[in-house]
């Protein structure tokens, strides 16, 4: 079997990576050590790369409407450049998928979904695809880093041009640039700590992923998928396929903090 890499393989092997198969990526699982790398997020800072994840938009006049169907959360009661936590459910209640909703306006979404998730959830919002509504699969136009720990903002603020400081919890900026480069920031994260999500075309990652590093020095270590599985759980964060899945309701996970019953119908 052929695994995909992400655009930072190479620097990451040359990191020492410990490398696995995760849901057909070649992914680091860690680096130094799972110990040592969750310490390093809880005091400094650590970088991810989680270029796996699916990112998929959907456009049009209908958009927030079909958003609003597909998830179990109020987007419509969502701001612009708001960002909401939400799970997709089949008809029965179970978990389709956890994800990010980026709402940019009401006829602009972007879904930011599981790896392992990717394909069935672009099938399963095509299945429910509202007339004048786009769906498009932005996978592969994004690598997705993520920089978290109580010093991810002092690492990342002169480096972008934007004044993180005011960039409120769970919003994004959706036209901003790091190390000079185009980029996307959402102030979000899978691991209790303080931290951004940085968006960025695949290119350009390698150069960000350097810059980082390059200015937080001691601060900064390259983190695995193990550390952030730790990570999430000490937050008590679900995952897919352990705390979630399609015979798994919210209300089962403990997650009917995010589950509107008021809203308008939505699947399941």
């Amino acid at each position: 079997m052929n695994l995909k890499r992400t655009p930072l393989h190479a620097l990451q092997l040359a990191q020492n990576a410990k490398m696995v198969d995760f849901a057909g990526w070649e992914m680091p699982i860690e680096f130094a050590g799972i110990i040592s790398e969750h310490k390093q997020v809880r005091s400094a800072a650590g970088l991810f790369d989680v270029s796996h994840m699916g990112e998929i938009l959907i456009s049009g006049p209908q958009a927030e409407n079909m958003v609003q169907r597909l998830v179990t959360s109020d987007v419509k009661a969502a701001k612009n450049l708001q960002v909401t936590y939400t799970l997709m459910c089949n008809e029965s209640g179970g978990v389709v998928d956890d994800l990010l909703v980026y709402k940019y306006t009401p006829t602009k979404f972007l879904l930011v979904v599981n790896a392992a998730n990717a394909a069935k959830d672009l099938e399963w919002i095509k299945q429910h695809q509202l007339p004048d509504c786009e769906v498009v699969d932005l996978s592969e136009q994004y690598a997705l880093l993520a920089i978290q720990g109580p010093k991810a903002e002092a690492i990342l603020q002169p480096l972008c041009s934007d004044d993180l400081s005011r960039l409120k919890l769970f919003h994004f900026l959706p036209e901003s640039s790091v190390a000079g480069e185009p980029a996307l920031i959402s102030r979000t994260g899978y691991t209790g700590e303080h931290g951004f999500e940085i968006y960025m075309a695949p290119q350009v990652a390698a150069h960000v992923w350097q810059e980082l590093f390059r200015q937080g020095g001691a601060d900064i270590a390259p983190i695995g998928l193990g550390a952030r599985d730790t990570l999430r759980f000490e937050a008590k964060l679900p995952l897919y396929g352990q705390e979630l899945g399609p015979d798994i309701t919210p209300l089962e996970a403990g997650l009917a903090w995010f589950v509107n019953m008021d809203k308008s119908d939505f699947i399941g």
